[in-house]
Protein backbone atom coordinates (compact mmCIF):
# COMPACT_ATOMS: atom_id res chain seq x y z
CA UNK A 1 0.00 0.00 0.00
CA UNK A 2 3.12 2.53 0.74
CA UNK A 3 3.94 2.41 -3.13
CA UNK A 4 0.76 3.61 -4.21
CA UNK A 5 1.38 6.18 -6.83
CA UNK A 6 -0.09 10.08 -6.51
CA UNK A 7 -2.97 9.24 -8.89
CA UNK A 8 -3.81 5.71 -7.03
CA UNK A 9 -4.19 7.68 -3.40
CA UNK A 10 -6.67 10.22 -5.37
CA UNK A 11 -8.18 7.40 -7.42
CA UNK A 12 -9.33 6.08 -4.23
CA UNK A 13 -9.95 8.80 -2.40
CA UNK A 14 -12.74 9.56 -5.28
CA UNK A 15 -14.19 6.24 -5.19
CA UNK A 16 -14.61 6.75 -1.38
CA UNK A 17 -16.17 10.16 -1.85
CA UNK A 18 -18.48 9.06 -4.24
CA UNK A 19 -19.34 6.13 -2.24
CA UNK A 20 -20.17 8.58 0.68
CA UNK A 21 -22.13 10.73 -1.47
CA UNK A 22 -24.57 7.91 -2.68
CA UNK A 23 -25.12 6.74 0.89
CA UNK A 24 -25.97 9.94 1.98
CA UNK A 25 -28.35 10.32 -1.51
CA UNK A 26 -29.70 7.34 -0.34
CA UNK A 27 -30.00 8.83 3.53
CA UNK A 28 -31.50 11.84 2.11
CA UNK A 29 -34.40 9.95 0.12
CA UNK A 30 -35.32 7.81 2.96
CA UNK A 31 -36.02 10.94 4.79
CA UNK A 32 -37.65 12.82 2.39
CA UNK A 33 -40.19 9.92 2.17
CA UNK A 34 -40.94 9.73 5.84
CA UNK A 35 -41.19 13.16 5.68
CA UNK A 36 -44.15 12.96 3.70
CA UNK A 37 -45.88 10.40 5.00
CA UNK A 38 -45.54 12.19 8.18
CA UNK A 39 -47.06 15.23 6.88
CA UNK A 40 -49.75 13.08 5.19
CA UNK A 41 -50.14 11.44 8.65
CA UNK A 42 -50.48 15.16 10.50
CA UNK A 43 -53.06 15.95 7.81
CA UNK A 44 -55.08 13.21 8.77
CA UNK A 45 -54.95 13.28 12.10
CA UNK A 46 -55.96 17.26 12.07
CA UNK A 47 -59.03 16.27 9.90
CA UNK A 48 -60.18 13.78 12.59
CA UNK A 49 -59.44 16.78 15.13
CA UNK A 50 -61.33 18.76 13.40
CA UNK A 51 -63.99 16.43 13.06
CA UNK A 52 -64.23 15.82 16.75
CA UNK A 53 -64.45 19.64 17.35
CA UNK A 54 -67.50 20.32 14.74
CA UNK A 55 -69.25 17.17 16.58
CA UNK A 56 -68.67 18.32 20.22
CA UNK A 57 -69.85 22.07 18.89
CA UNK A 58 -73.54 20.11 17.46
CA UNK A 59 -73.57 18.35 20.55
CA UNK A 60 -73.15 21.38 22.81
CA UNK A 61 -76.02 22.53 20.80
CA UNK A 62 -78.09 19.98 20.84
CA UNK A 63 -77.49 19.63 24.86
CA UNK A 64 -78.51 23.70 25.34
CA UNK A 65 -81.29 23.14 23.08
CA UNK A 66 -82.37 19.75 25.58
CA UNK A 67 -82.29 22.23 28.59
CA UNK A 68 -84.01 25.05 26.98
CA UNK A 69 -86.88 22.42 26.31
CA UNK A 70 -86.58 21.58 30.16
CA UNK A 71 -86.52 24.83 31.34
CA UNK A 72 -89.35 26.27 29.32
CA UNK A 73 -91.55 22.59 30.64
CA UNK A 74 -90.83 23.54 33.98
CA UNK A 75 -91.27 27.15 33.83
Amino acid sequence: MNNQTNLEKLSQKVSDILQNYNSIKEENQLMRTQLVTLKAESEVKDTEIQKLRDETVMKDLEIEEIVEKIESMLG
